[in-house]
């Protein structure tokens, strides 16, 4: 009953036709276990969010104490709480000088249209300028300035005012301009299939924001945290946002996300209203808590030092005459085939084999990788192994 396909089906909201059925009893480490004991490799980390496995020993210590201590008393914002506390503390000490104040909320999406409201607040412009091909959420705003038209059409009319320009390309950061209220841009384009963008390209973005007194919003949800073999991405642009957005491996395995700020701009959400951003469960001490953990184990046991050498492995490993590409930052991997239904196959072989993999949503063509950082050089060959017979049948 507990793990009934049927219940799952008709009872519980689905998202796509044709969900991953995979029943999970346990998970620990790189893997998934289900009731009749088949382990998989999480190839993915729940799509971005167990950048240190599952259920790392420190991080459920922390969520264990905090829980012999209290878990929501308030909503954010009113009482003084130990884990939100020190959680900004340290988040804000791992950041430019400038990103010096925290809002801790629930998830990605609402980080995002969180840092929306508060660049029009501040500026108090009503442009908003983002990227062609990005993904920042599911929400109407979020899905707004996301590039997905497919995915947008069928909740028209979304927010106003909003402008695209090409990602990476330096010609188009003219139409940024003193009405606009923010650039947002992920640092990584994710869901396009793991787009970097040059140095030169993030630079001259920070000069043309900084000239049009623009904020720039960098969503790091899915490349922060460790991804690409530095805490933040941005960090190898030599550039600093003026809100950054954090979330998914934020939490170490439960819901927590971030906008950060300036603490000059951050406190014009308390006037004019009063209350400019509300939210019942955000700064959740128990996520802060898990959070925290997260933070100081990829801190202490040094786990951004082998992030570059992982991900050459796995470069190096997973070679083969049908892959046409392969675009990599870190454990952040995008692999492109010919057509959407052989990606569909190699998903299908290596989830019958025991290596969980996937896909973009816009960008179905490619397959995608992005291991746990914590996966050891046996588990990569192992799975690297199921996933080159996957491609050589597809």
């Amino acid at each position: 009953m507990e793990f009934s396909e049927d219940i799952f089906l008709s009872r519980l909201a689905q998202t796509s036709p044709h969900p991953f059925l995979i029943p999970v009893e346990k998970a620990e480490g790189v893997y998934l276990y289900t009731p009749d004991g088949k382990r998989y490799i999480d190839m993915i980390s729940g799509i971005g969010v167990s950048n240190l496995g599952h259920r790392h020993p420190k991080i459920i210590k922390a969520i264990k104490d905090q829980l012999d201590k209290h878990m929501h008393v308030m909503v954010y914002g009113e009482y003084i709480q130990s884990a939100p506390n020190l959680l900004a503390q340290k988040i804000t000490s791992l950041l430019p000088a400038q990103l010096n104040c925290a809002y801790f909320v629930n998830s990605g999406t609402e980080a995002n249209e969180a840092a929306l409201k508060l660049a029009k607040r501040f500026t108090s412009r009503t442009e908003i300028i983002s990227c062609k091909n990005s993904y920042h959420g599911s929400t109407h705003g979020s899905m707004s300035i996301s590039g997905n038209e497919a995915k947008k059409r069928a909740f028209r009319p979304l927010l106003p005012g909003v402008r695209f320009i090409e990602f990476n390309n330096e010609s188009e950061l003219n139409k940024i301009s003193t009405k606009t209220a923010c650039v947002i841009m992920e640092t990584i384009q994710g869901d396009a299939g793991v787009r970097v963008p040059s140095k030169k390209y993030m630079q001259a973005l920070r000069k043309r924001c900084t000239e049009t007194s623009a904020l720039l919003i960098l969503d790091e949800i899915q490349c922060g945290m460790g991804r690409t073999g530095t805490l933040f991405a941005f960090e190898q642009c030599e550039i600093t946002p003026d809100i950054l957005t954090i979330g998914k491996a934020f939490g170490g395995g439960l819901p927590i996300a971030a906008f950060i700020s300036s603490k000059g701009i951050m406190q014009t959400l308390m006037v004019d209203p009063m209350l400019g951003h509300i939210t019942t469960f955000g700064g959740n001490p128990v996520c802060c808590a898990s959070a925290l953990a997260t933070l100081q184990v990829i801190e202490e046991e040094g786990i951004l030092s082998e992030v570059e050498a992982k991900g050459k492995l796995i470069e190096n490993l997973l070679k083969h005459e049908k892959i046409k590409d392969v675009r990599r930052i870190g454990l952040m991997f995008a692999f492109d085939f010919d057509s959407a239904d052989r990606v569909n196959k190699i998903v299908a072989s290596c989830k019958e084999n025991g290596v969980i993999g996937y896909w973009f949503l816009s960008n179905p063509h490619s397959f995608r990788i992005a291991p746990p950082l914590t996966i050891t050089e046996d588990e990569i060959r192992t799975a690297c192994n199921i996933i080159l017979r996957a491609i050589e049948n597809s």
